[in-house]
Protein backbone atom coordinates (compact mmCIF):
# COMPACT_ATOMS: atom_id res chain seq x y z
CA UNK A 1 0.00 0.00 0.00
CA UNK A 2 1.48 3.66 -1.22
CA UNK A 3 1.18 6.29 1.62
CA UNK A 4 -0.64 9.37 0.88
CA UNK A 5 1.30 12.86 0.72
CA UNK A 6 -0.56 16.14 1.67
CA UNK A 7 -3.39 17.49 3.64
CA UNK A 8 -6.61 16.38 4.09
CA UNK A 9 -9.23 18.26 3.67
CA UNK A 10 -10.32 18.35 7.63
CA UNK A 11 -7.20 19.72 8.43
CA UNK A 12 -7.24 22.53 6.07
CA UNK A 13 -10.48 23.28 6.96
CA UNK A 14 -9.30 22.87 10.23
CA UNK A 15 -6.04 25.75 9.05
CA UNK A 16 -8.69 27.85 8.07
CA UNK A 17 -11.06 28.65 10.18
CA UNK A 18 -7.81 29.34 13.13
CA UNK A 19 -6.96 32.41 10.43
CA UNK A 20 -10.21 33.33 10.73
CA UNK A 21 -10.30 33.73 14.39
CA UNK A 22 -7.48 35.19 14.47
CA UNK A 23 -8.81 37.81 11.52
CA UNK A 24 -12.01 38.26 13.52
CA UNK A 25 -9.69 39.35 16.57
CA UNK A 26 -7.25 41.29 15.27
CA UNK A 27 -9.05 43.45 12.11
CA UNK A 28 -11.09 45.26 14.75
CA UNK A 29 -8.42 45.82 16.74
CA UNK A 30 -6.61 47.33 14.08
CA UNK A 31 -9.72 49.87 13.00
CA UNK A 32 -9.71 51.23 16.65
CA UNK A 33 -5.84 51.69 16.75
CA UNK A 34 -7.03 53.80 13.37
CA UNK A 35 -9.73 55.76 14.42
CA UNK A 36 -7.13 56.64 17.40
CA UNK A 37 -4.62 57.84 15.21
CA UNK A 38 -7.12 59.72 12.93
CA UNK A 39 -8.30 61.56 16.28
CA UNK A 40 -4.70 62.10 17.65
CA UNK A 41 -3.95 63.69 14.04
CA UNK A 42 -7.04 65.75 14.92
CA UNK A 43 -6.46 67.28 18.13
CA UNK A 44 -2.71 67.95 17.09
CA UNK A 45 -4.08 69.78 13.98
CA UNK A 46 -6.08 71.85 16.42
CA UNK A 47 -3.05 72.89 18.75
CA UNK A 48 -1.57 73.86 15.77
CA UNK A 49 -4.30 76.29 14.74
CA UNK A 50 -3.83 77.60 18.23
CA UNK A 51 -0.10 78.31 17.63
CA UNK A 52 -0.87 79.47 14.48
CA UNK A 53 -3.14 81.74 15.91
CA UNK A 54 -1.01 83.65 18.23
CA UNK A 55 1.49 83.86 15.62
CA UNK A 56 -1.06 85.50 13.14
CA UNK A 57 -2.21 87.77 15.93
CA UNK A 58 1.19 89.08 17.08
CA UNK A 59 2.08 89.31 13.28
CA UNK A 60 -0.52 91.46 12.08
CA UNK A 61 -2.14 93.36 15.20
CA UNK A 62 -4.19 95.38 12.79
CA UNK A 63 -6.03 92.53 11.75
CA UNK A 64 -6.73 90.51 15.00
CA UNK A 65 -6.83 86.36 14.05
CA UNK A 66 -7.32 85.37 10.96
CA UNK A 67 -10.23 85.41 8.77
CA UNK A 68 -10.34 82.04 7.69
CA UNK A 69 -8.18 78.83 8.15
CA UNK A 70 -6.86 79.46 4.11
CA UNK A 71 -5.45 82.44 5.64
CA UNK A 72 -2.97 80.54 7.96
CA UNK A 73 -1.70 78.56 5.27
CA UNK A 74 0.34 79.95 2.09
CA UNK A 75 -2.26 80.60 -0.31
CA UNK A 76 -3.71 79.42 -3.67
CA UNK A 77 0.33 79.47 -5.65
CA UNK A 78 2.07 81.18 -2.91
CA UNK A 79 5.03 79.16 -2.01
CA UNK A 80 5.88 81.31 1.25
CA UNK A 81 9.25 82.04 -0.02
CA UNK A 82 8.24 85.84 0.09
CA UNK A 83 7.23 88.11 3.21
CA UNK A 84 3.43 86.67 4.63
CA UNK A 85 0.74 88.35 4.27
CA UNK A 86 -2.90 88.33 6.34
CA UNK A 87 -4.09 86.35 3.52
CA UNK A 88 -1.15 84.22 3.11
CA UNK A 89 0.58 83.95 6.55
CA UNK A 90 1.88 80.49 5.84
CA UNK A 91 1.62 79.52 9.38
CA UNK A 92 0.01 75.88 8.71
CA UNK A 93 0.58 73.55 5.74
CA UNK A 94 -1.49 73.70 2.77
CA UNK A 95 -3.31 69.55 3.83
CA UNK A 96 -4.57 71.47 7.05
CA UNK A 97 -5.41 75.05 5.28
CA UNK A 98 -7.68 72.87 3.14
CA UNK A 99 -9.91 72.28 5.73
CA UNK A 100 -9.30 67.83 5.44
CA UNK A 101 -6.60 66.38 7.27
CA UNK A 102 -6.48 62.41 8.27
CA UNK A 103 -10.26 61.49 8.02
CA UNK A 104 -11.33 65.23 9.42
CA UNK A 105 -12.75 68.02 8.09
CA UNK A 106 -12.31 71.37 9.98
CA UNK A 107 -14.55 74.06 10.23
CA UNK A 108 -12.93 77.43 11.12
CA UNK A 109 -14.47 81.24 12.01
CA UNK A 110 -13.05 84.41 12.88
CA UNK A 111 -15.45 86.52 14.68
CA UNK A 112 -15.64 90.37 14.48
CA UNK A 113 -15.87 92.96 17.89
CA UNK A 114 -17.73 95.36 15.83
CA UNK A 115 -18.18 96.11 12.91
CA UNK A 116 -15.29 96.66 10.66
CA UNK A 117 -13.07 96.21 13.60
CA UNK A 118 -10.32 93.50 14.16
CA UNK A 119 -11.22 89.86 14.80
CA UNK A 120 -11.22 89.08 18.43
CA UNK A 121 -11.90 85.67 18.85
CA UNK A 122 -12.14 82.44 16.74
CA UNK A 123 -13.64 79.04 16.30
CA UNK A 124 -11.78 75.98 15.51
CA UNK A 125 -13.64 72.62 14.78
CA UNK A 126 -12.83 68.97 13.81
CA UNK A 127 -15.47 66.12 13.46
CA UNK A 128 -14.57 62.89 11.45
CA UNK A 129 -15.53 62.53 7.82
CA UNK A 130 -17.44 58.91 8.22
CA UNK A 131 -18.43 58.65 11.95
CA UNK A 132 -17.35 55.16 13.31
CA UNK A 133 -14.53 54.90 10.51
CA UNK A 134 -12.10 57.79 10.92
CA UNK A 135 -13.25 58.90 14.46
CA UNK A 136 -15.85 58.76 16.85
CA UNK A 137 -15.21 62.26 18.75
CA UNK A 138 -15.45 65.80 17.67
CA UNK A 139 -12.90 68.34 18.78
CA UNK A 140 -13.12 71.34 19.19
CA UNK A 141 -10.75 74.70 20.23
CA UNK A 142 -11.17 78.86 20.92
CA UNK A 143 -9.26 81.38 21.68
CA UNK A 144 -8.26 80.17 25.15
CA UNK A 145 -6.21 77.49 23.61
CA UNK A 146 -7.97 74.48 25.60
CA UNK A 147 -8.81 71.78 23.11
CA UNK A 148 -12.53 70.21 24.13
CA UNK A 149 -13.96 66.89 22.53
CA UNK A 150 -17.64 65.69 22.85
CA UNK A 151 -18.98 62.49 21.12
CA UNK A 152 -19.38 62.37 17.44
CA UNK A 153 -22.26 61.84 15.35
CA UNK A 154 -23.45 61.11 11.68
CA UNK A 155 -23.38 64.12 9.47
CA UNK A 156 -21.85 66.73 12.43
CA UNK A 157 -20.96 69.84 11.35
CA UNK A 158 -17.57 71.43 12.85
CA UNK A 159 -18.23 73.58 15.97
CA UNK A 160 -16.54 77.35 14.33
CA UNK A 161 -17.48 79.50 17.51
CA UNK A 162 -16.28 80.08 20.55
CA UNK A 163 -19.65 80.21 22.72
CA UNK A 164 -20.63 76.53 20.70
CA UNK A 165 -17.11 75.15 21.96
CA UNK A 166 -17.17 76.45 25.70
CA UNK A 167 -20.84 74.94 26.32
CA UNK A 168 -21.98 71.49 26.92
CA UNK A 169 -21.46 68.81 25.37
CA UNK A 170 -17.70 69.85 25.45
CA UNK A 171 -15.56 68.64 27.81
CA UNK A 172 -12.15 69.63 28.16
CA UNK A 173 -9.25 66.91 27.21
CA UNK A 174 -7.35 65.91 29.23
Amino acid sequence: MKKQKGFSLIELLIVVAIILIIAAIAIPNLLRARIAANESSAVSSLRTINTAEVSYTTSFPTVGYSAALTDLGPGAGVTCAGAPTSTAACLIDSVLASGTKSGYTFGYAGLAGAAGAQLVTYGAGAVPLSFNQTGVRQFCSAEDAVIRWAPGAAAAAAVTTSAACTAAPFTPLQ
